[in-house]
């Protein structure tokens, strides 16, 4: 049985880390991090906007800053040949 991650590798959805820095509730001033990770479709990134509009709607923190990295871990694989002969043993 395939698992419901690689399915999504498949579908075109990559790794995507959020770093979240948000203001404490009860200390305005204070800045904490917040790290989100998840598969997600670049550019859109619908489910990082989803988790956001929840973290606006039920938490008190309000967001500071987002800062994201994306990787698609299925891409086509980096094969250079030398001299023109490619040996496998």
């Amino acid at each position: 049985m395939i698992s419901a991650d690689f399915r999504r590798q498949l579908q075109g959805y990559g790794l995507t880390t959020a770093q979240i820095l948000y203001r404490r509730p009860d200390h305005r001033w204070l800045l904490q991090c917040y790290v989100w990770q998840d598969y997600d479709l670049c550019p859109s990134f619908p489910e990082l906007n989803k988790f956001l509009e929840f973290w606006r709607e039920k938490l008190e923190g309000p967001l500071h800053s987002v800062t994201v990295a994306h990787s698609k871990l299925i891409k086509p694989a980096e094969i250079k040949a030398i001299d023109g002969v490619f040996r496998l043993h």
